[in-house]
């Protein structure tokens, strides 16, 4: 049975311009979760919500087996690690020194030294207020705080916001490293499709407020396939589409030669084969062409997604 860090139950949050939710929603334990859609989609709401710093007009969350009703009790609180997109205000007057001494009052598990590896390792400046940094160096000194505080939940806001790439690269390789050797659960909202291939081990996809569902990221990045075969024209284009219900999109390109789009690959070529059609070639879609075609409603057929619908 699939132990669950969160579970979300029919949760609605009303804004005054749109809508979030109906939200069914079941993250399991030690994995990385990546939220994506575009801005506005619902990603930052739905990880306020988990840390009830925005409440749901509906519905019911628990995180690993616990509900809880008010303000989050401090042993839950303890065990969630939280990367705003914005950084925290009231910490701008505080060095990092001064900043870490304030954090490990609320966390018994606060690691010092595995902290103070961390700002070395992103080589975050000592001594320096929190917000005469950059942004870059900012957004470093809170990736090392929230993993030395030891959370067994981490939620991620665009979390390499500022990031140049040799830090970034120090980021995916130190989520990746803390994920594995403390079997935490990983929550990352990213519109960055990089983050999403090299982390997440599923994908949740919100778009205008809807969860549109959750899928496994590898069965994912196989479900969808662009094919190009002979046809002489308009006229046989027309009449192989009639034949083809596994195609979703068919299409000439240049004369003699059409493109198919299709969730069923296994399928359409045994169609071809019986229909004599000529498959000139072929590749996957990669991971932003089908997040495109999941959020105008064509979700591929899947053998292995959690629920999330």
């Amino acid at each position: 049975m699939v132990r669950l860090a969160v579970e979300m139950r029919n949760v609605i949050k009303k804004r005054r311009s749109k809508t979030i939710g109906p939200i069914n929603l079941e993250l399991p334990e030690g994995h990385i979760i990546a939220l994506v859609g575009q801005n506005g989609s619902g990603k930052s709401t739905l990880l306020s919500m988990l840390l009830k710093l925005a409440l749901p007009e509906e519905g019911t969350i628990s995180w690993f087996g616990n509900s809880a009703e008010g303000e989050l009790p401090m042993e839950i609180r303890r065990g969630i690690g939280y990367v705003p997109e914005s950084p925290i205000h009231e910490e701008s007057h505080w060095t990092p020194e001064e900043a870490a001494c304030f954090r490990r009052r609320w966390y018994p598990d606060w690691n010092p030294a595995y902290f103070e590896a961390l700002l070395d390792q992103f080589e975050v400046p000592r001594g320096v207020r929190l917000g005469k940094m950059s942004k870059g160096e900012r957004r470093k000194f809170e990736i090392a705080a929230v993993l030395a505080a030891g959370p067994k939940l981490l939620l991620l806001d665009e979390p390499s916001s500022g990031l140049d790439p040799f830090a970034w690269k120090i980021m995916i390789e130190t989520f990746q490293r803390y994920m594995d050797e403390r079997q935490a659960t990983i929550v990352i909202s990213t519109h960055i499709v990089e983050e999403v291939r090299r982390l997440a081990d599923y994908i949740v996809l919100l778009h205008k407020g809807e969860l549109l569902g959750m899928a496994e990221k590898d069965a994912l990045l196989g479900a969808w396939s662009e094919v190009w075969v002979s046809a002489a024209d308009e006229t046989e284009l027309a009449e192989l589409a009639a034949e083809l219900p596994e195609a979703l999109e068919l299409k000439m390109q240049t004369p003699g030669m059409a493109r198919v789009i299709t969730s069923r690959m296994q399928d359409l070529e045994k169609r071809f084969s019986d229909l004599g059609v000529k498959m000139i070639k072929k590749r996957s879609l990669d991971l932003e062409e089908i997040l495109s075609l999941w959020t105008m409603g064509h979700r591929p057929e899947l053998t292995d997604s959690m629920r999330g619908d």
